[in-house]
């Protein structure tokens, strides 16, 4: 694989040093800048080709989330902060993780592999000359309807049917929750309830044990909690 090319982005010498010297002991990465503040990382962000930013959140003239509004296709991002305070912020802006200092190189080496493959898939689908849409053909009652499984936000199960939620309509059909778990594609996709499957892609919040999707709240069952909460970076 193409090396990974990283930016950091942190005011504190003490975080670049050890930063630094994780990237360095990470051969797939390969480290283009070290920056102590946002306004030199964005110009290097203008010159340079950067996969993946390893961003600073408190940090003075800009903060890491108003750095990412500036930019019109930002890199994905890897947080490195000392204030767990701003972790469901970070998801919001689809942060890859969010690290929370001090952290260990092998929580470091976690991250970078949840980076790796999104970078992965974004190179694959660069490199294709026309990329397939997947769809579903969904029977409701004597009609079918065909819906993109990437406008699928989530599906919710009724004894022996689903209903497929799409931000533009829902359907009901006859089929298996558990089947669906195993169809649908786990990159984005995961069982978060006994009744519910979920698109993380269309997740915008937690609240207590609900995730928001859409204009929803949906439960998280007690056993599949800790799965959730890994997948949003939050008490790792």
């Amino acid at each position: 694989m193409e090396k990974i090319k990283c930016l950091i982005v942190d005011d504190e010498q003490l975080a670049r040093t050890l930063l630094t010297d994780y990237v360095k002991k990470m051969p797939e990465l390969e480290l283009v800048d070290c920056c102590a503040n946002p306004l030199d990382a964005i110009e290097v962000l203008k010159a340079r080709e950067v996969d993946l930013l390893l961003l600073d959140i408190q940090m003075p003239d800009l903060t890491g989330f108003e750095m990412l509004n500036t930019l019109a296709d930002p890199p994905l991002v890897i947080f490195t902060t000392a204030y767990s305070d701003y972790a469901i912020k970070g998801y919001e802006v689809k942060a890859v993780d969010y690290l929370l200092k001090p952290f260990s190189l092998t929580r470091f080496m976690q991250a970078v592999a949840k980076a790796k493959e999104q970078i992965e898939l974004r190179r694959k689908a660069a490199n294709s000359n026309a990329e397939e849409e997947v769809y579903l053909m969904v029977k409701e009652d004597y009609r079918y309807h065909r819906i993109k499984v990437k406008d699928i936000a989530y599906v919710e199960g009724m004894r022996e049917y689903v209903r497929y939620h799409t931000p533009e309509k829902k359907v009901m059909a006859l089929a298996s929750l558990t089947k669906l778990e195993s169809e649908l594609p786990a990159a984005d996709f995961m069982r978060v309830h006994k009744s519910y499957i979920v698109n993380f892609q269309f997740v915008t919040g937690l609240e207590g044990n609900q995730l928001k999707v859409l204009d929803q709240y949906l439960p998280i069952g007690k056993t599949h909690k800790e799965r959730v909460l890994k997948r949003l970076g939050v008490g790792g």
